[in-house]
């Protein structure tokens, strides 16, 4: 689909296809929640609509002079209702009403990008085998899918963690989750502001010891520090989605910039199987010690820096 967009420019076209088809998706999964099957099929196609749509929402970066600002706002405003909801609804976010009501909203906050946001007209062709021969690309690629596995793993783990390891009730594991989210909209904001003061070769680097610290941090804290740590989870988060796809669109031809973030999306698809294996075979080995799995994880940013410094050098 990426190479698809790129021959013929449709990356606008493409990213209001499948936004709409996620909200349809989503609303899926409340007409047939009393149906596990169904419902399950509607979980898989929601996520498979909305990876195709975020590959075309990044791709219309293209168009901003000012890209770091416009990838920040898009992860700050991504986030604010994620802080929000989990801030304040939490107690009154049901099954299966919050499927109509997140699918509703969606859409109706997709709108405005639908009217008002350019189709990029660059067209271009690059086959498969090509990317594969672009040495630079994929290093980068590598390095990133080394933050994406951390990244990544947090977010499907960051609930269990923090029962299992300080014993949170279910509103208190939505506070800390609610307070990275605050740390993802503050974060946005200043990694698109750096990234266009100073570059995003200077800036994406920066993540390798961000992610690093983050781990650390985790397993020195304690109850009450552990929403601090919250905060640089977000803060972290968001530098990761703010410079990856600036990265891509600056530094990599724009011609071919749908195929391209299609490998970002990949990375993030990977990471979710790799990251979880891992974490999972050290929780074996460590005989479920959770705090310890976790640092095990630092093995990550410490090798992506080391290939993105490859790739600088290359």
């Amino acid at each position: 689909m990426g190479k698809l967009a790129d021959q013929r420019a449709l990356r606008k076209h493409l990213f209001v296809l499948f936004a709409t088809l996620t909200a349809v998706a989503c609303l899926s999964i409340y007409l047939s929640f009393s149906l596990p099957l169904l419902a399950l099929i509607g979980f898989l196609l929601m996520i498979l609509f909305h990876q195709q749509a975020l590959v075309f929402y990044n791709s219309l970066l293209l168009d901003f002079q000012e890209r770091g600002l416009a990838s920040g706002l898009g992860v700050a405003f991504g986030y604010v209702g994620s802080a929000f909801a989990l801030l304040f609804l939490a107690k009154n976010l049901k099954e299966p009403e919050v499927y109509a009501i997140v699918g509703i909203l969606f859409f109706l906050l997709s709108l405005p990008s639908f009217k008002l946001l350019e189709n990029p007209t660059l067209k271009a062709e690059l086959s498969f085998k090509e990317i594969l021969k672009d040495k630079r690309f994929l290093l980068f690629i590598v390095s990133l899918l080394c933050l994406t596995e951390v990244a990544n793993t947090l977010i499907t783990m960051m609930g269990v963690y923090l029962r299992e390891v300080f014993h949170f009730d279910r509103e208190t594991i939505y506070r800390v989750i609610g307070l990275s989210a605050i740390g993802g909209i503050l974060g946005g904001i200043f990694w698109g502001k750096i990234t266009d003061a100073f570059g995003v070769k200077k800036v994406f680097p920066v993540g390798f010891l961000l992610w690093s610290l983050f781990l650390l941090f985790l397993f020195l804290s304690s109850d009450n520090l552990i929403y601090p740590v919250g905060l640089l989870a977000g803060f972290s988060l968001s530098h990761l989605w703010t410079t990856s796809r600036v990265y891509i669109t600056n530094e990599f031809p724009q011609e071919t910039v749908s195929l391209r973030m299609s490998f970002l999306s990949l990375t993030e698809r990977v990471a979710s199987t790799v990251g979880l294996s891992f974490w999972s075979l050290m929780l074996f080995l460590t005989e479920g010690n959770y705090k310890l799995s976790a640092l095990s994880m630092i093995i990550f940013p410490l090798l992506g820096g080391v290939l993105y410094y490859r790739m600088v050098k290359s």
